[in-house]
């Protein structure tokens, strides 16, 4: 359970580093986000965090572990699906069950499927959802040209950011070169209590 823990905080750490591009403008009431023509409530945003919590208390993994905010975790992970899912309903592509299930079964970097899914902000409850959008994702940068090829991932990267995503201020601002620069109405994000502290 320690590697779990270790690769959720890994991955939280960089998960302000991922070079998304996101407006700043105001988003209507009760939306955490919206993202293209979608939106997320702040009701979903609220479930998903509560499944993502017992998720990582299953794992023995404090949420205090991430290094920032779970709201904001959990938030960020939501988006990224949704964008992943517009693209690839954009150039027309489908994922079958069999490759969720083949995708579930994945142990990934971390050699293990479910550190896979807690290091990007997954519960097992949107595990199937989540996974069907990164899979999309995978088959629209492969239509492109494939993983390996500087050009595919270039257009991927346009296709990518042509999602705009507006984030509630309530969740902290966000800034497309540094992630979440403070932790909105969520109390103060894990580093800087650990350097008030020091």
């Amino acid at each position: 359970m320690k590697s779990i823990r270790v690769a959720v905080a890994a991955a939280a750490a960089g998960v302000s580093f991922l070079g998304l591009t996101a407006c700043s403008s105001p988003v209507e009431a009760g939306a955490a986000a919206v993202v293209g023509d979608q939106r997320i409530s702040s009701r979903e945003l609220a479930e998903n965090v509560r499944e993502f919590e017992a998720a990582l208390k299953k794992a023995n993994i404090e949420p205090e572990q991430l290094g920032v905010p779970i709201t904001q975790f959990v938030l960020f992970r939501m988006t990224n699906q949704l964008r992943y899912q517009q693209v690839a309903d954009k150039h027309g592509v489908t994922v079958s069950e069999t490759e969720v299930d083949t995708a579930l079964k994945d142990p990934g970097q971390y050699q293990d499927p479910q550190m896979n899914l807690l290091s990007k902000g997954v519960s097992p409850a949107d595990a199937r959802d989540y996974v069907r959008a990164e899979v999309g994702a995978t088959k629209v940068i492969d239509k492109f040209g494939g993983r390996e090829n500087q050009q595919a991932a270039m257009k991927w990267q346009e296709e990518y950011n042509a999602v705009k995503t507006v984030f509630s201020p309530r969740y902290g601002t966000f800034q497309p070169d540094r992630g979440f620069v403070d932790p909105g109405r969520f109390g103060k994000p894990v580093q800087a209590e650990q350097e008030q502290q020091g």
